[in-house]
């Protein structure tokens, strides 16, 4: 396979998500660290800047890519070994939940505790230009930071982060500290000893919230040294050897407490978004886990439901019946149910 180059920052998960990928899947790649504040010269543009950004090389030339989930689906099918979807179509769906769930609400978590925290947007501010190029001179940089700590403060109420839903977002990653911890003490990852794309999604995120947000990677490192060291190892796993998925029955006691947490904080918001974007509304109120919870309506966030409705209506009845069984009484079951309008 040619190699892949990916536009990037350290203070990026999605970026530290892609990256450890590759590694684990030894696909060739050059990291051009960076933004598009300054892009490499000469590359295309992607139809949105998001970082990272992927470049692929096809027939017509370099393919510029923003979205993950769909950049790793392509990769699974350019390179057939070390794959992170499973085949059954069980995992797979699951694989596919528990990542949307990783980039989707726990971000939402790493974005809280980088910018809600004044101690953790100050040590942030500064590393996000320094991520871009080194070579900044101090005073440019230092206005730099301060211009972006104060874009993305304002845009804590957009993501979700805000007085109102503050113990909701915090409660929910401290419980998922411990539900973690307890899944790699069973079996390593999620699928068993081997990684996924979920696994690579959670881990990107946790690289912010563990490692380089202060107020969070003390919280994380205290609950679970166990967690804290995944997340070095996890970082390259070029080395890690390949083995079997878990079996569909071994899984649905593995995952329980983490496709309960989904079920708990994550549905309800995807459900609660979904239907305020069908009646046209700017924002949004709903109940989870027993708290009020209010926002402004993330429309990208209602084409993730939809993705996932999608991917459980492209499976066969009987795998159909087993995803259902499996999810029941977990609350992810409701991501099926008709949301009115």
């Amino acid at each position: 396979m040619q190699t892949v180059e990916i536009l990037g920052v350290p203070a990026s998960p999605y970026t530290r998500k892609m990256l450890a990928l590759l590694r684990y899947r030894r696909i060739p790649y050059r990291v051009l660290w960076g933004s598009h504040i300054a892009p490499p010269a000469g590359y295309p543009v992607p139809k949105v800047k998001l970082l990272p950004t992927v470049y692929l090389q096809t027939d017509a030339g370099r393919e510029a890519l923003v979205d993950s989930t769909p950049i790793i689906d392509r990769l699974e099918a350019l390179q057939s070994e070390r794959p992170i979807r499973p085949h059954d179509a069980v995992l797979h769906f699951l694989d596919l939940l528990i990542e949307d769930f990783a980039d989707e609400w726990l971000t939402k978590a790493m974005f809280h505790y980088r910018w809600h925290f004044a101690p953790d947007a100050k040590n942030a501010g500064p590393l996000i230009p320094f991520g871009q190029n080194l070579q900044f001179d101090s005073s440019s940089a230092m206005a730099m930071s301060e211009s972006f700590s104060r874009r993305q403060i304002s845009r804590l109420p957009l993501v979700g982060s805000n007085a109102v839903t503050a113990p909701v977002i915090e409660a929910s990653f401290q419980r998922l500290i411990g539900i973690l911890d307890r899944v790699i003490e069973r079996q390593g990852f999620l699928f068993g000893s081997r990684p996924a794309a979920a696994d690579f999604a959670i881990f990107g995120q946790l690289t912010q919230l563990g490692i380089m947000d202060p107020t969070s990677a003390q919280l994380l490192v205290h609950a679970s040294p166990r967690l804290r060291a995944w997340l070095d190892r996890t970082e390259d796993l070029s080395g890690h050897a390949d083995s079997p998925w878990l079996e569909p029955a071994t899984v649905a006691a593995h995952l329980e407490e983490l496709l309960t947490e989904i079920g708990r904080v994550y549905v309800p918001f995807l459900k609660a978004n979904t239907q305020a974007f069908a009646k046209g509304q700017d924002d949004f109120e709903t109940t989870i886990d027993g708290h009020r919870w209010t926002q402004p309506v993330f429309p990208y966030q209602v084409k993730c439901h939809e993705a996932l409705q999608a991917a459980r209506q492209a499976m066969t009845s009987e795998a159909c019946a087993s995803l259902d069984k499996m999810l029941a009484g977990t609350g992810c079951d409701a991501l099926f149910s008709k949301t009115s309008a």
